[in-house]
């Protein structure tokens, strides 16, 4: 499985670099604070919302603390999609907050 830091995640984010991020956590987790520019996508909907997804461009996966994002990340790589984890999770995210 891909993985990415936060540290990582969070310099391609302050360099200005395009990336898609996709945060599984559940909608009232993500109002209480998610990275600016990402979709969301609860675990739970993910296999019926995977259409929304292109298999052409890369995905960062996000949730709390890892283990949320790391099921999903394994769920879509062996569905075709290129699919990084974001190790930590947003317990570990130091950069904005919406």
């Amino acid at each position: 499985m891909k993985e990415i830091t936060t540290k990582a995640l969070q310099e391609k984010l302050e360099s200005g670099e395009q990336v898609n991020l996709i945060d599984v956590r559940e909608v009232e987790e993500v109002q209480d604070g998610h990275i600016p520019g990402i979709v969301n996508i609860p675990l739970g909907l993910l296999e019926f919302r995977m259409h929304e997804l292109d298999k052409n461009k890369p995905y960062i996966m996000i949730c709390r603390s890892g283990g949320r994002s790391g099921q999903a990340t394994a769920f879509l790589t062996s569905r075709g999609y290129d699919v990084t984890n974001m190790v930590g999770g947003m317990l570990d995210w130091a950069g904005d907050v919406q």
